[in-house]
């Protein structure tokens, strides 16, 4: 019997007495997916006992939102009559988690739920709100009878109290593995183990119930000769290693939603609000009409008759009292920076923050009870932050949010701020940054993050709207910020020239006109209206004023990679090539104190490794702005009775000249990046293999098919007029090959790596069929499948063969020889029929070592 065969046999008998030893532990289901099974079947409802037979004098009570009974390590609910049926919202939260596995706090799900009495049987039952019905009308029942309410577990009645209400063990509900709730994926675990899992802590309260289960999950060796790899995390962070468990303290919260609903706002795609959704049945349109409304607090007026009045109830946020107490006046400043939005709005002090309450101060305070907004601190190496929210599914009433810190977001913050601006700003020359910079890039993070949690998504087109003149303008920069949002991925001003004599405070995005107007359109209260439906005229009244003022714009639906003034990470794309080309200018002065800030005597050279690559990271991000412009179009969010067209083809000039912009920034090797001596410092590839990557990524997003199909749209659409794939590709060629162009032609080490990858993309381009994905698109274009018969393949033919005449030119060195006809060697394999590209990659791979930025925002360096 061979190695393997023992191997094999003596896993098999592993797990077999694993299974034997605890046989109640849940597996992933046959067919290998990662998703949680089903929990066992309730026990089948026996007769209900007597009240005192089942909750003894030993039992410990607590009266609230459900009176809860523990006994015996069992948990009951006693749950009311009077909240029978009614809609609950559950929040599931991983409160505690291993050791380096994500963070505490993470929010699992959130769902709507009523506890429902079915003679001796409650249900637990998920509420969906997507298909609604004005109840007074007849197709309300329809509704009803066609939808079903999928039941989360079933418990019978172990007994009912003297008023009736309905007794039964609940215990399960958090000792074993319910698939919308659990941590499996958090984890990347495959086994729930539950006898490793129980509840621990129970509190009630009048409006609401907490419990935090202690859950356990594992993850088995990997079978002989599989790679021993932990699952995926949904999330981005790190998953227990194979062999290995992990316990995670979830926390339920059963909340009440507010008996009133509150009254919705119907939203609009020309300004940006997250938002809920349904299709309701009971409108007078002539098909099913889909609603959205905005998420937004409820906010009201102590006196409504005043134009600015204090809220009845403000927007609280707690601040966790693990942050750094250095910090936590600069969270407090980010919170409360949007204070004088919410006044534009008619509320005074609508927003504030505050430390959260000491044990001692308030016992029964718990940051996982989904009552509190809480800002968190996560002891995390991940670079992050992010802001979500909880919202009512009914009106888009936000009634919690989380905010989370994670600790390395300084570290990402001083990176970007050091490449960006550290030129304009002489703390930013030498590190470590002071703790007042820091915590003014700090604020600034907090204050982005509560935009989400408020109920705004990013508006990346903010970025383009201001003239670029103003950018640099320190006058409309210090009233106006060089980006009219903190919405945006717009860090810091590295447009700014030190000349400009920019005052450092005016480097860092503020709270912007957009921002302002966003809040007003959204909270302000429009008294005479009575229904969503009676605030659309004032609504659309309000949004007139965008034409006039393209600053207060939100990003267009279907402009995302293609509108090159909606870009990420972007200062001043307006107009990308200047932008880019001043940026350019401050990388290279970032160069020239590179080693002053980042060697220190008797220290590695690890900080000064880092900072290098982020200035690389910097200007790949800068150089992705440019390249979108080829094949792009300008957008505008418009509706019916607008002028103009909401997709508008940029000009052949500007394309043009981007290709022009980039043959000398990047195809023409950036010796500024490439200085002998910093080089020296660090690994022996320090320089080509990051070089090369970065003329890779370029050539990659030109010559995306996406991009090659839009050209020929506009090709179709302008004719003559328009920049096409044949002109890109005869730019290209002079850039890429420049040195061939010319008599006495000697190519260095780094421009032949270019020109290889060069034919190698041109070759997949006309040898691999396109991807079956969808293409991206504007209303009603996400379904269209990429084109599959387009003239990329022609174009790309004639360019080879030019490409084949260019490289068969007579003379040259014996390296000069050995490259041209290892080029000729490879357009002869592109260009004969036989030849067949890799299927799934580029050809070599690139090893690159780059800044981490797996969040805030998470984005590759060029933006397509």
């Amino acid at each position: 019997m061979s190695s393997r065969c023992l191997t094999s046999l003596a896993l098999a008998l592993a797990a077999s007495l694993l299974h034997a030893q605890r046989p109640t532990i849940q597996a992933p289901p046959a067919n290998g997916g990662t998703s949680a099974p089903r929990p066992v079947a309730a026990p089948d409802a026996a007769e209900p006992k007597p009240y005192d037979k089942v909750i003894t004098a030993e039992a410990k009570s607590q009266d609230g939102l459900i009176k809860v009974h523990q006994l015996k390590g069992k948990l009951y609910f006693e749950i009311p009559k009077a909240r029978l049926d009614r809609e609950l919202l559950l929040v599931v939260s991983a409160n505690r988690t291993p050791a380096n596995i994500d963070h505490a706090g993470r929010v699992l799900d959130s769902d709507t739920v009523r506890w429902v009495l079915k003679e001796h049987r409650v249900l637990l039952q998920q509420v969906s709100h997507s298909v609604v019905a004005d109840p007074s009308k007849p197709i309300a029942k329809a509704v009803e009878a066609s939808t079903s309410a999928t039941i989360l577990m079933s418990f019978p009645v172990e007994a009912f109290a003297r008023d009736g209400s309905p007794v039964i063990e609940a215990s399960r509900l958090f000792t074993t593995e319910i698939p919308e709730y659990s941590a499996r994926q958090l984890l990347g675990a495959q086994l729930f183990d539950p006898s490793r899992s129980f509840v621990d802590k129970v509190k009630a309260f009048p409006a609401n119930l907490n419990i935090e289960a202690l859950q356990t999950y594992s993850v088995p060796f990997s079978p002989a000769g599989a790679a021993a790899l932990p699952a995926p995390s949904p999330f981005g962070t790190p998953t227990l290693r194979p062999g290995t468990s992990g316990t995670v303290a979830m926390f339920y919260s059963f909340v009440e939603l507010p008996e009133k609903p509150m009254l919705p706002r119907v939203s609009d795609e020309r300004l940006g609000f997250f938002s809920v959704r349904n299709t309701d049945y009971g409108r007078p349109e002539h098909e099913a009409a889909r609603r959205t409304y905005i998420t937004r607090w409820r906010l009201e007026k102590k006196d409504p008759a005043a134009a600015v009045s204090e809220p009845v109830k403000p927007i609280t946020f707690y601040i966790d009292r693990a942050t750094p107490a250095q910090w936590v006046p600069f969270v407090k400043k980010g919170v409360e920076a949007w204070q004088p939005a919410f006044e534009g709005a008619g509320f005074k002090g609508a927003i504030v923050a505050k430390l959260a309450p000491t044990k001692e101060e308030d016992p029964d305070f718990d940051a996982g009870d989904a009552r509190y907004s809480v800002i968190r601190w996560v002891p995390s190496p991940v670079a992050n932050a992010y802001g979500p929210h909880i919202s009512d599914p009914r009106t888009g009433e936000i009634l919690e949010a989380d905010i989370v810190i994670y600790h390395n977001i300084l570290q990402l913050q001083r990176d970007w701020y050091f490449t960006q601006v550290a030129p304009l700003d002489k703390r930013a020359q030498t590190l470590p940054l002071p703790d007042d910079l820091m915590g003014e890039l700090l604020a600034y993070v907090v204050t982005h993050e509560v935009g989400h949690s408020l109920g705004f998504p990013h508006n990346f087109k903010a970025s383009s709207q201001y003239p670029f003149e103003k950018i640099r303008d320190k006058a409309w920069v210090r009233q106006m910020g060089h980006v009219s949002t903190l919405m945006d991925y717009s860090r810091f001003n590295y447009v700014a020239q030190p000349e400009d004599g920019f005052d450092p405070a005016d480097l860092i995005p503020k709270l912007g006109p957009y921002d302002k107007f966003a809040v007003k359109w959204g909270y302000t209260p429009i008294p005479a209206a009575k229904t969503a439906d009676d605030e659309k005229a004032t609504l659309n009244e309000w949004l007139k004023v965008q034409e006039t003022e393209p600053w207060l714009r939100f990003s267009t639906a279907g402009g995302a990679g293609v509108d090159p003034g909606e870009q990420t990470e972007a200062v001043g794309d307006a107009d990308a090539v200047r932008a880019t080309t001043l940026g350019t200018k401050n990388l290279q002065r970032i160069m020239g104190f590179l080693p002053k800030a980042a060697l220190k005597p008797g220290e590695d050279f690890k900080d000064f490794a880092h900072l290098y690559e982020a200035i690389w990271g910097q200007w790949r991000r800068e150089l992705g702005h440019v390249a979108v412009l080829v094949g792009g179009f300008d957008t505008e969010n418009k509706h019916a009775g607008q002028d103009g067209g909401r997709f508008t083809p940029v000009p052949r000039a500007r394309q043009a000249e981007a290709v022009k912009y980039l043959n000398g920034a990047v195809f023409k090797t950036p010796t500024w990046l490439m200085d002998p001596a910093l080089l020296a410092k660090l690994e022996p590839d320090a320089g080509q293999v990051r070089l090369l990557a970065a003329q890779r990524g370029v050539l990659t997003a030109l010559l995306d098919r996406a991009r090659l199909t839009r050209l020929e749209e506009q090709e179709a659409l302008l004719g003559d007029k328009a920049y096409t794939t044949a002109q890109l590709l005869t730019d290209l060629r002079g850039g890429v090959f420049t040195e061939l162009q010319a008599p006495g032609a000697k190519v260095a080490p780094a421009r032949r790596n270019l020109q290889r990858a060069y034919l190698e993309l041109l070759g997949n381009l006309l040898n691999q069929a396109p991807a079956p994905s969808l293409a991206m698109g504007g209303l009603g274009m996400s379904q269209l499948p990429v084109n599959t018969s387009d003239d990329t393949r022609g174009v790309v033919r004639a360019e080879l063969k030019a490409l084949q005449t260019l490289v068969a030119r007579p003379g040259g060195d014996k390296s000069l020889r050995a490259h041209l006809d290892d080029l000729k060697d490879q357009i002869a394999r592109i260009l004969d029929p036989k030849f067949a590209a890799p299927s799934a990659s580029t050809g070599v791979t690139i090893t690159t070592r780059r800044v981490s930025e797996t969040c805030w925002p998470g984005l590759e360096d060029l933006q397509d």
